[in-house]
């Protein structure tokens, strides 16, 4: 995994992270999918308001 923009604060770029890693393992590809693609891209914003723990 990683960022194609970092948050700029180490804590939450570490906390996606972890967030992204719990959630593991993710199913395969289908079939069709990964022949005609060897790199998948998926973007995804992320917003933290003071509610959210990080830790």
């Amino acid at each position: 995994m990683s960022f194609v923009v970092s948050s700029g604060v180490a804590a939450i770029d570490e906390a996606i992270t972890r967030i992204v890693h719990s959630q593991a393992p993710y199913p395969a590809f289908p079939p069709g999918l990964a022949r005609d693609f060897d790199v998948i891209e998926i973007r995804r914003s992320w917003h933290f308001d003071m509610a959210i723990r990080l830790y």
